[in-house]
């Protein structure tokens, strides 16, 4: 009798262990997903075409509050655990309930990586928001000037049609709209494109992998959440925040991150509180003395700054940073205040549909209004709170252009950017030199 699995995640890496580890292996059957963290994404199929031999009606995918029925009903030996960004606790809770029900209980580590051809630099971080992207658009430019060919392959958000979304290429905007991404996908391609740069993402990371090879000299590893790398990498680096001191020690699968990097990054230097940044310093010295430790600031601009001094101003922040990332606000709110802000309108008496579910999930958000953007309705209901709100401008915090997903008509608005700028340790220069060396 094959081993019978379920496969908690969140629309990301539980697809990616299910198609290295399990897909045409006839010992295994796995039985369902769950999901959990992004609206929308259950009650869903892995289609047949993906799944493999053996799944002719594709693999369904449940809501992850159906944990115990499931193991009941489908007789399930082993459950997997394939999504990121919760606290230690969280996990074994889910543990506890899963043995308690009368299966197994397991994490995947080194058994899910991909090994490539060319060198892979992976970027991941200890939590949400710490500041991978930049940190991976830092890297892709210095390695560009450098001569070599980059390709940036994203960590998976496949929340529409699985089987269009297998591989995906990005290389300009309309490339995006053709796609119909969500608001989270253009947060984390559109910087990419204003570099000119590819990005690669999608459901398959084999495929997906062997495609990027082909024009790329070296591979780019942006992780998503604090989520473990798929690719085997040659220079793994690891990015920290000093906002949430601790956290370093206490998350899941960020911890692991932190242990097995070769570069730490302490980030945010110029704005984090100094206790929480010698907490940090003190933690990466504990966990991986090992580490080649560079410190950072992440300096932010403002597009047009006069639209803020004084002013009424509701602000967009990045949405998974301060939804499950667990900041109450982000860039935004710091420039908002930084040029003088009047008042930081609190959307929470304006919120639309499912936008009043996510003040309620997370209560621990501040008077901002998380980049939310799963589908059409909830892109109206964006919408449809800013303009209730009545701003007298906007600050967008999130890396995407918002007017290029919702119209905001003739409302003042304000773009805010932020980079990485190592301030201590070696320079990412001088770290790529000698990894092309």
């Amino acid at each position: 009798m094959p081993t019978r699995v379920l496969i908690l995640g969140a629309a990301g890496r539980d697809f990616h262990d299910f198609n290295v580890l399990y897909r045409g292996r006839p010992e295994y059957r796995v039985v369902g997903f769950t999901a959990t963290q992004i609206p929308d994404i259950d009650e869903r199929r892995y289609p047949p075409e993906l799944a493999g031999p053996g799944y002719p009606d594709g693999i369904p995918i449940h809501p992850e509050d159906q944990l115990e029925q499931l193991i009941a009903a489908e007789a399930v030996d082993l459950v997997l655990f394939a999504y990121s960004d919760v606290s230690h606790e969280h996990v074994m809770h889910l543990a506890a309930r899963t043995v308690a029900a009368g299966a197994s209980f397991s994490l995947v580590g080194d058994a899910a990586l991909i090994a490539s051809s060319k060198p892979v630099v992976a970027v991941t971080a200890t939590r949400t928001g710490s500041g991978k992207s930049q940190t991976s658009r830092r890297i892709r430019s210095i390695l560009a000037a450098a001569g070599k060919r980059v390709a940036v392959i994203r960590h998976p958000m496949p929340y529409g049609d699985l089987l269009r979304q297998r591989v995906q290429r990005f290389a300009t905007f309309e490339d995006l709209t053709a796609a119909d991404v969500t608001v989270e996908e253009r947060e984390e391609y559109e910087p990419y494109l204003r570099q000119g740069a590819v990005v690669y993402a999608g459901v398959d990371y084999e495929a997906i992998l062997r495609t990027a090879e082909e024009e790329a000299d070296v591979i780019l590893w942006d992780g998503g959440n604090n989520d473990l790398p798929f690719f085997r990498a040659d220079l793994a680096i690891c990015v920290v925040d000093p906002f949430r001191a601790g956290h370093e020690l206490r998350y899941w699968p960020g911890e692991a991150n932190l242990r097995r990097a070769d570069v730490v990054i302490i980030n945010k230097v110029d704005t984090a509180p100094p206790e929480g940044i010698e907490l940090v310093r003190r933690n990466v010295a504990e966990a991986n003395p090992d580490a080649v430790v560079v410190e950072a600031a992440s300096p932010i601009t403002v597009e047009h700054p006069d639209l803020i001094g004084g002013k009424r101003v509701l602000v967009v922040e990045d949405g998974p940073t301060i939804t499950h990332g667990g900041m109450p606000e982000g860039a935004g709110a710091v420039a908002a205040r930084r040029h003088g802000a009047a008042e930081l309108i609190d959307p929470r008496a304006f919120a639309a549909g499912s936008l009043a579910d996510v003040y309620a999930a997370y209560p621990h958000i501040g008077p901002v209004l998380p980049a939310m953007g799963y589908g059409p309705q909830q892109q109206a209901e964006l919408e449809a709170t800013i303009r209730a709100a009545a701003p007298d401008t906007v600050v967008i915090g999130t890396p995407i252009d918002l007017a290029r997903v919702i119209d905001l008509g003739d409302l003042p608005r304000t773009r805010v950017f932020y980079e990485l700028e190592e301030t201590a340790g070696p320079t990412l220069e001088e770290l790529l030199e000698r990894f092309l060396g």
